[in-house]
């Protein structure tokens, strides 16, 4: 009975006042605003993608879909040169990915340990190229000198690591991995090389999930190192694809003019599923990362 007591009163202690309970109200006022600022563009590129041309040209959608016709993205898909970047995409997301993390994590581990001569002034080297770089020339007459030009590796090797993934795989080892763990392994005959494919990676998954939706988006992202380094359209990643076919759709020739108001209805269609279908991937990849991308960004943050 009296336990019942003690425990009624301590509900009444902790109940919310009327000022908590207004705060609270205005926050989930704040974050709803910004769920719908955010969600909108997202549902209306969606809806605009699954439209008609003529409703999407002249503004009836505005949040759901209007006479629904998937004709953007039969005529996306339907060009093979759209399904041949889309391929070369994912290979450049997957290599570039694999090829960053495995250089990051082999320079960001050493440069956590107390034990590496120099690592201050490797470190402070490293950073400065955050500041400085050589230019768009200097950097094309390197690739072009090392025989990269049209190749896939022009778009896998010259930025292969960023500069800021190094630092925040750098903070999480330093925070994570102490060294007294790294001695006791070495006592068991444990090797640097053992240590770290053994003991380091399996405790560093928030981190590396960081790094590959980093890198993963940088890369699926990025076109302007094939817009200049690539010649063959063989090679070219979907972003710059899509950039052409948008080009061309828009540019004016001679024709009837119900055939340029298709094409500029087509073109504005196109925009939409092209959309779509390039954030696709990266929507598919993100949940399932969330978890250690959340944890891995936010390592440090709090010690004890």
């Amino acid at each position: 009975m009296e336990l019942a007591t003690t425990t009624t009163r301590t509900k009444r202690a902790i109940r919310e006042s009327a000022g908590d309970r207004l705060f609270m109200a205005v926050i989930y006022a704040i974050l709803t605003i910004v769920l719908v600022i955010v969600l909108y563009p997202l549902v209306y590129i969606l809806s605009s993608s699954i439209s008609s041309p003529s409703a999407v040209t002249s503004g009836q959608v505005w949040l759901w879909p209007v006479d629904v016709s998937f004709r953007g993205f039969e005529a996306v898909l339907g060009t093979p040169q759209i399904m041949r970047s889309y391929g070369n995409s994912l290979f450049y997301t997957a290599a570039g990915t694999l090829i960053s993390v495995t250089l990051t994590v082999m320079l960001a581990y050493p440069l956590s340990r107390t034990t590496l001569f120099g690592r201050n002034g490797l470190m402070a080297f490293i950073a400065f190229t955050m500041l400085f770089g050589g230019g768009l020339i200097p950097t094309y007459l390197v690739v072009r000198e090392l025989g990269l030009i049209d190749t896939r590796w022009a778009l896998l090797i010259p930025n292969a690591i960023w500069v800021w993934q190094v630092i925040i795989a750098r903070t999480f080892f330093q925070a994570t991995i102490p060294s007294e763990l790294f001695e006791a392994s070495e006592i068991d005959g444990c090797n640097d090389w053992r240590f770290l494919t053994s003991i380091v990676l399996p405790l560093s998954k928030p981190i590396l999930a960081v790094l590959v939706l980093m890198y993963a988006v940088g890369q699926w992202n990025a076109y302007f190192d094939a817009l200049i380094y690539l010649k063959s359209d063989k090679l070219y990643p979907l972003q710059l694809v899509l950039r052409s076919i948008i080009i061309q759709n828009n540019s004016a020739g001679v024709m009837d003019p119900s055939i340029q108001v298709e094409r500029a209805q087509l073109a504005e269609l196109l925009k939409y599923s092209l959309i779509v279908v390039a954030t696709l991937p990266v929507l598919l990849i993100y949940p399932f990362v969330q978890r250690h991308f959340v944890q891995g960004m936010l390592v440090g943050s709090v010690k004890g």
